[in-house]
This record gives C-alpha cells, sequence and structure tokens, in this order.
C-alpha cells in the first residue's frame, strides 16, 4: 500500500478533512458543519473520506490537526502534530501558490490576515471578538432578508449602486440593514452594501495597520461569496485570487505539515467506531483554578489540557482524582 496523510481543521461552524499521498496531491476531501459536536463531526467526516479513497490502495500512516477543536480531535486521532490556524493556513496556500505575500481569511465566527515574504510569515492578526465581518454575519443577514446566503454573492454583483451600511459591529449593521430596507433601498443594493460592509470591518480591524501586497489569496468560507470578492478587490485595487479548495487550505496545510514531520502512526478509520467522552475538571490545587478539559477513550483517560502550571498536569487518573480534592491525600 502507498503512504498517505490525513489532515483535519475543526472549526465552530465547519469541519474539513483532505488525504494527501507523498506528493501531496489530495486524495480525498470533505466539509461538513461541526454543529457544536466536534468528535461527532470528525466520525461523520471520517465516514465520507474513508468510502472516498476505499479502492485507492492507501495507508494513513500520520495525522495532522488544526482548527478551534485541534486539541481534542489530536488526541483522538493520535496525530503527529497539532498545529496553530496560522501556520497551517499558510502552508497549505504557499504549496498551491508560492509566490503569495498575503493571505485574507474568513470563516464561519473568525476572521485573520497572514503577511507571507519569501515563503515565511512575518506577520499575523486574528479578529474573534466581532461577528460583523464574518460568514455568522452573512447568513444572519441573508435569513432576514429571506435570501439563501449561497446566492448572496451572484445577487451583489447585480447591484449597480450598493448601499452604504455601518460596518462597525453586528448591532449597528443590523440596525442599519433595517432602516435603509424600511425606506426603500432596493434588496441587491443592500446585498451588496453587506459585502462591502464586511471587507471594511475586516480591513479596518484584521488588517488595520498591516502592509497589504499582490499576490493575495482569499479563503476561508467567505471566499465563495463573489460579492465579497468584488468588494476585496474594489478597496485593495488587486486581484483577489480564491482557490477551488479555498475552504480546505487549513486541512490541507496540516496533512502536508505531518508528512513533513517524518513521523508515523498508523491511523485506523475504526476509530469513528470507538466511543470518546469529554468532561470539564476544575483544579483547587493552586489559585488558577484551571479549568482542565479530559477525554476519555472507552472509560479510560487519555488526555487532558487547560492547566496554566505543572500542578494541574493530569496524566493520570490518580493526577485527576488529586485535582479534583486537592485536600485529600
Amino acid at each position: 500500500m502507498s503512504k498517505a496523510y490525513l489532515g483535519l481543521d475543526i472549526g465552530s461552524i465547519s469541519t474539513k478533512g483532505v488525504v494527501i499521498d507523498a506528493d501531496s496531491n489530495i486524495l480525498a476531501s470533505e466539509y461538513i458543519w461541526t454543529q457544536a459536536d466536534p468528535i461527532g463531526a470528525v466520525k461523520k467526516l471520517l465516514g465520507v473520506l474513508k468510502e472516498q479513497i476505499a479502492k485507492a490502495h492507501h495507508q494513513i500512516v500520520a495525522v495532522g490537526v488544526t482548527g478551534s477543536a485541534r486539541k481534542l480531535i489530536g488526541a483522538i486521532t493520535g496525530a503527529v502534530i497539532v498545529k496553530n490556524e496560522i501556520t497551517a493556513h499558510a502552508v497549505g496556500t504557499m504549496s498551491l501558490y508560492p509566490d503569495v505575500r498575503t493571505i485574507f481569511e474568513i470563516g464561519g465566527q473568525d476572521s485573520k490576515i497572514i503577511l507571507i515574504e519569501n515563503g515565511f510569515v512575518i506577520d499575523y492578526a486574528m479578529n474573534t471578538l466581532c461577528a460583523a465581518g464574518t460568514g455568522a454575519f452573512l447568513s444572519s443577514q441573508a435569513e432576514r432578508l429571506g435570501v439563501g446566503v449561497e446566492d448572496f454573492g451572484e445577487i451583489a454583483l447585480t447591484s449597480e449602486k450598493p448601499t452604504r451600511i455601518a460596518a462597525r459591529c453586528t448591532v449597528f449593521a443590523e440596525s442599519d440593514l433595517i432602516h435603509k430596507a424600511q425606506i426603500g433601498h432596493k434588496k441587491n443594493d443592500i446585498i451588496a452594501g453587506l459585502c462591502r460592509a464586511v471587507v471594511t470591518n475586516y480591513l479596518n480591524n484584521v488588517g488595520k495597520g498591516k502592509k497589504i501586497e499582490p499576490p493575495i489569496v482569499f479563503q476561508g468560507g467567505v471566499s465563495k461569496n463573489a460579492g465579497v470578492i468584488k468588494a476585496f478587490e474594489d478597496a485593495v485595487g488587486h486581484q483577489v485570487t480564491v482557490d477551488e479548495i479555498s475552504h480546505l487550505m487549513g486541512a490541507l496545510g496540516v496533512a502536508i505539515l505531518a508528512k513533513n514531520t517524518g513521523e508515523e502512526n498508523p491511523f485506523s478509520f475504526d476509530i469513528a467506531d470507538i466511543e470518546f467522552v469529554t468532561r470539564g475538571v476544575e483544579c483547587g490545587r493552586c489559585a488558577n483554578n484551571c479549568e482542565i478539559i479530559c477525554v476519555y477513550q472507552d472509560g479510560e483517560l487519555l488526555d487532558a489540557w487547560g492547566n496554566k502550571c505543572e500542578k494541574g498536569a493530569i496524566h493520570t487518573a490518580t493526577a485527576l482524582r488529586a485535582a479534583e480534592n486537592p485536600g485529600r491525600r
């Protein structure tokens, strides 16, 4: 069997996975909704990927994980590398666009900008506080307007005079949208205005003070919105490239990182049949009172994290009991 590598990107809104071969060619890929259940989402994702490579005669020898649930999923998959989203997205993008200088990324609940020079990340910024520049914001406004969010981009492109929408935050934007609709602005102009508002919010917050240089690659779920792409190009004065797998860049990047470690920990899709349970524990062994996240496999403690000092380090069931009952000997 030929060697293959699995990359998983588990976000708050969506879960992505890719399987690559030794030359980083994508053998299988999938994108599904996380639905507040990262373990369940990964199990479902693995089932789809297993079917896609069932006849390919490949053995996954290493797993890489990124995204907001990376520690949890890294523990249950036996990942050889667990990496932050900045590195994963940069590696994935540079594997397809070696000359990229700026990466725009807008996901469901957060956004980021990555600046690259000579193949190295030299600066980045993330925004996780304001939803006005994210996919969740566009989805909620699409529902308010009675339009499918998947149609937002094409509708925006029909506008000749986009409505100016306040972009400072979600509350102001929603209030302004309602007001503009009530005084008679056309729906396509409002939608185009919302796309511009997302871009304005992004550039004024995530991109504030950053030197944006081409080539520019735009990724994340919002990159599929043609209206936002045009708004970016109008705002920065440069072409913005969107790859057909722009939503999978993080998963691709961490799969490549797993391959590049040279480490192997053969992976079985049978993990989808194993029961994993998570539990939060407040450590009382010092004033930090850290919330420790424990993950169990078939009732056995598999891993734990969240401690700010060694007193909260939990590697065994005995240590777990000590953390929960610090006064007992």
